[in-house]
């Protein structure tokens, strides 16, 4: 598979053209592309690939003034360092993406991905509609109750009062601040696409924490942390390498 990546950082490009090579080592970057003037140059003539990377924010502007110059007929994975409501749109729009520092499993998942859209009828068109939508698309409010199941009663908790959720034998579980636990009738992937990013983090497969939560994080080895919060869970939460720089910055806002 050939692939262009667009991206204004040296230390990112290489890193994704890393993590490409030993996902799949017939992967071929034809090119790196660092602006957006590059970009329009480039996708006038000949388009041989067929995946691009795409970061949103370049050096001079943002990524999709190239769509105004030009028209693009290669599918394409955005990537991005910020801008987290943006990214909940593209996922409600069915529009890849990936949040750097690019994890490999999520990379992995994301070209998946792609290789089975890609044989739907009308895949490309239904991708680039839904990225204009995007734009002009104000963000959805962010949940605040959750209405759950408890004997015979139908609670409503409110998501300031949830500590985190995680996934327990194949079933969400919310956990207040109470140490009181509920299932949730959702997977966490969509309850994430609900919840304020601002608050709440999806630190691994398995847990989304609230910020409230954290007690303090740990140095783990080979760059991973160790996230310890209240109410103690009684499974260990570690953050990947990968996502480690990423959810320091988010604690720190």
């Amino acid at each position: 598979m050939k692939v262009i990546v667009v991206e204004d950082e040296i230390t990112a490009s290489d890193q994704l053209t890393f993590l490409l090579k030993s996902i799949d080592p017939t992967i071929e970057v034809l090119k790196v592309l660092d602006s957006v003037k590059t970009a329009i140059e480039y996708f006038s003539g000949t388009q041989e690939a067929s995946l691009i990377f795409m970061d949103i924010h370049l050096a001079d502007g943002i990524s999709f003034e190239i769509f105004e110059q030009v028209k693009i007929e290669t599918s394409i994975i955005f990537t991005t360092a910020y801008d987290q409501y943006a990214i909940k749109a593209f996922k409600v729009n069915s529009v890849d993406y990936l949040l750097k520092p690019i994890d490999e499993d999520e990379l992995f998942e994301a070209i998946e991905k792609f290789r089975n859209r890609s044989k739907e009828e009308g895949f490309l068109d239904h991708q680039i509609q839904g990225m204009l939508q995007v734009l002009q698309t104000k963000t959805k409010p962010h949940k605040t109750t959750y209405l759950v199941h408890h004997r015979d009663e139908l609670l409503p908790i409110k998501t300031e009062k949830i500590a985190y959720f995680y996934i327990d034998t194949g079933v969400v579980k919310a956990i207040t601040s109470e140490n009181k636990a509920y299932s949730i009738d959702k997977k966490l992937e969509d309850i994430e696409d609900e919840l304020n990013p601002e608050v709440f983090n999806r630190v691994n497969r398995q847990f989304i924490i609230n910020r409230n939560a954290i007690e303090n994080i740990k140095h783990y080895f080979n760059g991973k942390l160790i996230v310890n919060i209240s109410p103690v869970s009684k499974e260990r939460i570690v953050v990947s390498k990968a996502k480690a720089t990423r959810f320091k910055k988010w604690v720190d806002l």
